[in-house]
C-alpha cells in the first residue's frame, strides 16, 4: 500500500482504534483456532467428535448470519459488534476457566461452542459493515487491503507460539483426564484479554449510524428476504456465491477435520505442528494479497477464470497432503495453497464492495459468509464421521481432487467467467 494512503487512514482517530482492536483480537482468535481442536482430541481422541463440535458452532452462525446481516442493516454495525464480541469474550474466558480447574467436559464443550457459533453470526457481518461508515469510499481498498493482510500476519504469528505454548504447557492431565490441559487454558485466556482491547476500541469509536439510526422498513425477514433477491438478480454475484457454497462443503470441511488429525497422528511435534501448519498458511496468504492485485492486472477483468484456475490447482496441493508426513512438506504445502488463497480472497472481496451497493452491504456479505463459513463445519461433521471408515489419505485426495475438478467443470459457466466486470447499477434496498 503507498505510504501516502496508509498514513491518510491512519489520521483517522476511529480507523485508528478499529484497526488497533481487531489486529490484537485477531491474533488472540488464532490461539482459540489452534486450541480448541486439540482440546476436543484430547478430550476424546475421535475425529468425529472434533467435527460435532465444529458443527455445533457452524449451525447457529449459518441459521443466523443472515439475520444478522439484516440486523446490521437496520441499525449501527458498533453496537451489534460489540454485543457480540462481549459475548464471545464471556465464553472464551469461561472456556479458560473449565479447562485451568479441569472441569471441563464434552458437553460444556458443545455448549460453549454453540454460543460462539451464534455471537459470531452477528460479529462477521456487523465487521464488515463498520469500515464504511468510517472513512470515505476512495479509501475503503486500501484499508480493506490493510484489514485482511494484518488478519493474514496473525495467521502467521498465532499459531505458531499457541502450537508452542500448548505443547510447552503440557504437563500431564488434570483430574479429568486432559492431556496439554495447563497450556490450552492459557491459550484460551490469551484469546479472551484480547477480546477486551477490541472492546475498548469500539467503545471509543462514533460511527454515523450511531447518532443518525436508520428507520426500519419492514420486518428483519423480509429484510433477509430482500436481500437475498438483489444477490439472486444479479448473475455473476450469484453464481460465485453458489460456487464458493459448493467449494466449502466438498473441501472445506474435510480440511478443517484433516489438518488436526494430520498433526496428531502423523506430524512429530503435536500441537506445535498444528501450529506451524496454520503459521505457513497464513504466511502464504499474507504474501499472496501483496501479488493479488499484481495478478488481478494481468488478467484483465477474466477474474473469474483466474480464481477458477487457482482453485484447479489449490486442490491439486492439498491432495498431495494424503503423502505428506513430515511437519517441513506440509507446511510448505499448505504455504502455496496459501498463496493462491490470499490472491484470489483479495480480488473477490473487493469485486463485491465496488458492485453491491452500500445499503445491501451487510446482507450480501453475511450470505456471502454464510456460503464461506456457515456450510464447512457442517461438512466437518460428515468428514469427522467418514474418517471412521476412511483413511486421512483418502480424505484428503478426494477432497484436493474434487476441488480441482469442480474447478475446472466451472469454466464452462459464463456467470462465472464474467466475473470482474463493475456492476452497472446499485440496487435498492
Amino acid at each position: 500500500m503507498p505510504t501516502t494512503a496508509r498514513s491518510s487512514l491512519f489520521a483517522n482517530h476511529n480507523f485508528t482504534l478499529l484497526f488497533g482492536g481487531s489486529t490484537i483480537s485477531a491474533i488472540g482468535d488464532q490461539f482459540t483456532l489452534v486450541a480448541l481442536p486439540w482440546l476436543v482430541l484430547k478430550l476424546t481422541g475421535d475425529p468425529a467428535a472434533l467435527g460435532l463440535v465444529l458443527a455445533a458452532m457452524a449451525l447457529p452462525r449459518a441459521l443466523f448470519m443472515l439475520i444478522g446481516g439484516a440486523v446490521v442493516d437496520r441499525m449501527s454495525p458498533r453496537r451489534v459488534l460489540l454485543g457480540a464480541r462481549a459475548v464471545n469474550a464471556l465464553l472464551v474466558s469461561l472456556l479458560a476457566v473449565l479447562v485451568l480447574a479441569g472441569a471441563i467436559q464434552m458437553w460444556t464443550v458443545y455448549a460453549l461452542a454453540l454460543g460462539i457459533g451464534l455471537s459470531t453470526a452477528f460479529a462477521y457481518p456487523a465487521g464488515s459493515a463498520i469500515l464504511p461508515q468510517l472513512i470515505p469510499p476512495q479509501q475503503l481498498q486500501p484499508a480493506n487491503a490493510l484489514f485482511m493482510g494484518t488478519r493474514q500476519l496473525s495467521m502467521i504469528v498465532g499459531p505458531a507460539i499457541a502450537g508452542l505454548l500448548i505443547s510447552v504447557g503440557a504437563h500431564g492431565s488434570h483430574g479429568n483426564g486432559v492431556a496439554d490441559a495447563a497450556g490450552l487454558g492459557l491459550a484460551f485466556g490469551i484469546d479472551a484479554v484480547s477480546f477486551l482491547f477490541s472492546l475498548g476500541s469500539l467503545l471509543l469509536i462514533r460511527i454515523h449510524s450511531d447518532h443518525h439510526p436508520k428507520a426500519p422498513v419492514g420486518s428483519v425477514l423480509a429484510n433477509v428476504a430482500s436481500g437475498i433477491r438483489n444477490i439472486w438478480a444479479d448473475l455473476p454475484l450469484r453464481a460465485f456465491i453458489l460456487y464458493a457454497a459448493v467449494v466449502s462443503v466438498f473441501v472445506g470441511g474435510p480440511i478443517q477435520v484433516g489438518l488436526p488429525v494430520l498433526a496428531d497422528t502423523r506430524l512429530d511435534l503435536g500441537a506445535a505442528s498444528l501450529g506451524i501448519l496454520m503459521t505457513a498458511n497464513g504466511g502464504g496468504m499474507l504474501l499472496g494479497s501483496v501479488l493479488s492485485g499484481v495478478a488481478t492486472k494481468l488478467v484483465r477483468g477474466r477474474l473469474g477464470l483466474m480464481v477458477l484456475g487457482i482453485d484447479s490447482l489449490a486442490g491439486l496441493a492439498l491432495a498431495t497432503l494424503a503423502l505428506v508426513h513430515s511437519t517441513f512438506a506440509g507446511a510448505m504445502l499448505l504455504a502455496c495453497t496459501g498463496v493462491l488463497a490470499g490472491i484470489a480472497q483479495i480480488a473477490i472481496i473487493s469485486w463485491i464492495q465496488h458492485r453491491v451497493a452500500p445499503e445491501m452491504m451487510g446482507r450480501t456479505m453475511s450470505v456471502l459468509m454464510f456460503a464461506f463459513m456457515g456450510l464447512g463445519p457442517l461438512a466437518a461433521a460428515i468428514a469427522g464421521s467418514l474418517l471412521k471408515v476412511a483413511s486421512l489419505a483418502t480424505l484428503f485426495t478426494a477432497a484436493g481432487l474434487t476441488l480441482s475438478a469442480i474447478a475446472l467443470a466451472c469454466m464452462t459457466s459464463p456467470a462465472l467467467r464474467s466475473i470482474g466486470a463493475a456492476r452497472p447499477g446499485a440496487a435498492p434496498a
